[in-house]
């Protein structure tokens, strides 16, 4: 199912651009010949399946929280900001340090006492979910500030001896800061979203089903999850077929030739699906903007970090067009068009 509201509201003149950029890591730095030392892999086997070299662990002293107001507060800071006119901090996240939702915490560690703060949970597709969703806000003119944090922490939920899965996944930040702006010049050009929970099984982090007596005859469910489980050969179909076929549909239903693109930004889940999304739409691999070498997949984090350096680099440049393309567990997918903008 297709969601273009952006198409249905011609009288709003409201923009929404992105101004600002963020991201944050942990300290910890795990190599592929480090976590050989753990599980039966090594560095080729690895690189030669993911493109994926090394990761970074939340360790003591760290948490998500913290990472996410690190990386907030830099974007903050780039979009020269006071935190009390931020009117929304929404945290894209699987992995929040509060079940019941981290987003107030990293709220009062802003000082942006004026928003309202809350958790959205879509799995690696987060942060495209959560940029969608507070756009909305932004469109309507009920909001005009908002800031969009991706950020989860993995490595508490993998099975560090399943070498399919473990050599995978790291932990870490970013986030991205939208305003609502009267202007003709587009930053959020349209989006597609999709989930489909049939093909939900192929990777999961489930509740355990463990229960402990109560009284009598009664018992409850004890609270904890078991390890991350994937099929890791469906989700590369499913990630193969679908991206390409979402991000065609935006394309078309924008009148965007793939070579008009200045930036391919996708989910850094594996670098073959990169590569074989750009090849599908003959976009050189230059174009493609990738970090999983350096960080693995950081499921909700991944786009607004590898955006957020892309920018501090100087490769992305203001006015750049980039099609971001999302997709995980769930399962869930989606696609965006937009530009770069930059502080105002």
């Amino acid at each position: 199912m297709s969601y273009c509201p952006l198409a249905q509201t011609a009288k709003i003149t409201n923009q929404v651009i992105l101004v600002g950029s963020g991201c944050a890591y942990p300290n910890q730095r795990l190599t592929n010949t480090q976590l050989g030392l753990r599980v039966d892999t090594n560095d080729s086997w690895i690189r030669s399946r993911t493109g994926i070299g090394a990761r970074r662990i939340i360790g003591p002293g760290e948490t998500l929280t913290d990472l996410s107001y690190k990386a907030a507060s830099a974007a903050i800071e780039m979009a020269g900001w006071d935190p009390q006119s931020i009117d929304l901090v929404l945290l894209a996240t699987s992995t929040p340090d509060d079940l019941f939702g981290s987003a107030p915490a990293v709220q009062t560690k802003l000082n942006a006492n004026n928003s309202v703060a809350f958790d959205l949970t879509a799995a690696c597709s987060g942060f495209l979910f959560a940029l969608i969703t507070a756009s909305q806000f932004l469109r309507t003119g009920s909001m005009r500030r908002a800031l969009v944090i991706g950020a989860d922490q993995l490595s508490s939920w993998v099975n560090w001896d399943d070498r399919r899965t473990c050599v995978l996944f790291g932990d870490g930040a970013g986030a991205v800061a939208i305003e609502a702006k009267e202007t003709s010049e587009k930053g959020l050009i349209d989006f597609e979203l999709r989930s489909d929970g049939r093909r939900g099984n192929y990777l999961n982090l489930n509740k355990t089903k463990d229960f402990s007596h109560l009284i009598e005859n009664s018992s409850y469910q004890t609270g904890s999850f078991s390890p991350i489980e994937m099929n890791g050969q469906e989700v590369y179909k499913f990630a193969v077929k679908e991206v390409p076929a979402i991000l065609q549909t935006l394309l078309r239903k924008t009148n965007t030739d793939p070579q008009m693109l200045d930036w391919l930004l996708l989910h850094q889940a594996n670098q073959r699906i990169l590569n074989a999304v750009a090849d599908r739409f003959k976009i050189s691999y230059e174009k493609v903007l990738t970090n999983l070498a350096d960080y693995g997949n950081t499921s909700a984090a991944t786009i607004p970090i590898m955006l957020d350096e892309a920018i501090r680099s100087g490769r992305v440049k203001p006015g750049d067009l980039i099609a971001s393309s999302g997709f995980g567990a769930g399962l869930s997918w989606g696609a965006a068009l937009f530009r770069w903008h930059g502080p105002n």
